[in-house]
């Protein structure tokens, strides 16, 4: 009987603990729960803080300090005072520290909001990267939020740098002005920094924007064209569960040059190694330096500098004296094989039309020297033949 009272307590033990198991099972608190399903709730509205819900206030002090560059000291005493009261209202006291060039700002006893502290670092870092004093006070409310992109260091070369800072900014400003209104966020490009001032979405926006310039991915104005498709896309209801990628465009970068594969020419293989370079050493005893002494391995050193000292010598000296070797003159005029054949007959023509003129012009003057006398009939017989015959006689 006592056997059978023990089975049967240990088969119950089992049984409790079966069902202890069953209902430590893993994910026993995912039931629904009234509010999960009621339409009336925004789950993305950040409610305001109220100061009832911390009356306690900070128990520890919490503390942060930010570097600030040179230039920006001046500003920053004028404006201290505005920051300073702007903090006062949440419970946090600001120092501005010009020997070292940093602010600080902590908690107090008054701080009720816990998370104002790093609302409060946000606005030193901005005020650092030279953001107005107005406009970085702003980051203090709950929907407002900071983003500041560290672009110096993701390229090296500093034109590179330079020309794509520019291609952000664009001409007067213009591509700046247009992101910022399509995203809804203030943005400063200062330095090596970009600060944006906006919502989580926002800010997501101009961190892809801005890195995708920097890194020469893609163009700001394509993604401005982007965003306009899109908020024209989501004015229609009907497409808000639906997909948007065949409606986006696809920019494809053109004329990109592509890295050669390096293709090296492979060498028959051979299981022997290479033969071994002879050794310094090994010159020295080919050349017989190796027994030499040391004053004649410097005296043989020195002849050898000097042996090319006076070739250099020699070589800039006809070099210098190639100047003024004067020109070889051509003495023989062109042979007449090298004149051209049209040459010739020009003046072949010349010369018959120069004949021509001159035998017609011995022709006008013997038509003009015509004397009346011969045409006349004298008595007189002419005797200057016979006197000519009788003086030759």
């Amino acid at each position: 009987m006592a056997s059978e009272d023990e089975a049967n307590a240990a088969a119950a033990a089992e049984g409790e603990a079966s069902e202890g198991k069953n209902w430590r099972r893993k994910g026993k608190h995912d039931k629904d729960k009234p509010w999960d399903n009621d339409p009336t709730i925004d789950r993305w509205k950040v409610e305001r803080f109220d100061p009832s819900w911390n009356e306690g206030g900070m128990l520890e002090v919490t503390s942060f300090s930010t570097l600030f560059p040179q230039y920006r000291e001046k500003y920053l005493q004028e404006a201290w005072p505005t920051v300073k009261g702007a903090l006062k209202e949440f419970g946090i006291t600001c120092e501005l520290n010009l020997v070292e060039g940093s602010m600080t700002v902590s908690t107090t006893r008054k701080t009720r909001d816990p998370y104002i502290i790093v609302k409060a670092r946000d606005l030193i870092k901005l005020l650092s990267r030279s953001v107005p004093a107005p406009q970085a006070i702003k980051v203090l409310n709950d929907e407002m939020n900071c983003d500041i992109v560290k672009i110096g260091s993701i390229i090296r070369n500093k034109e590179r740098f330079v020309k794509r800072r520019e291609r952000l900014l664009g001409p007067n400003l213009s591509t700046l002005k247009a992101i910022e209104i399509l995203t809804g966020c203030y943005i400063l490009v200062q330095g090596n920094t970009v600060a944006a001032m906006g919502s989580f979405k926002g800010l997501k926006q101009v961190r892809r924007i801005v890195e995708d310039c920097i890194k020469n991915i893609k163009h700001p104005v394509y993604h401005i064209k982007e965003l306009l498709i899109k908020r024209e896309l989501a004015k229609n209801p009907a497409l808000a569960t639906e997909s948007w990628d065949r409606f986006l465009p696809n920019f494809k970068k053109k004329n990109v040059k592509q890295k050669k594969p390096n293709t090296k020419e492979k060498k028959p293989y051979t299981p022997f190694p290479p033969p071994q370079q002879p050794s310094k050493i090994d010159l020295e005893l080919e050349s017989g330096e190796y027994f030499m002494s040391d004053k004649k391995k410097s005296a043989k050193k020195w002849q050898e500098k000097l042996d090319k000292q006076s070739e250099k010598m020699e070589e800039k000296k006809r070099k210098r004296e190639a100047a003024f070797v004067p020109p070889k003159e051509n003495s023989a005029g062109p042979s007449e094989s090298a004149k051209p054949t049209h040459a010739k007959n020009e003046i072949a023509d010349i010369t018959k039309s120069l004949k021509n003129k001159a035998k017609k012009f011995r022709n006008s003057e013997a038509q003009e020297n015509v004397k009346v006398d011969s045409y006349i009939a004298t008595n007189e017989e002419p005797q200057t033949k016979k006197k000519r015959k009788s003086s030759s006689k």
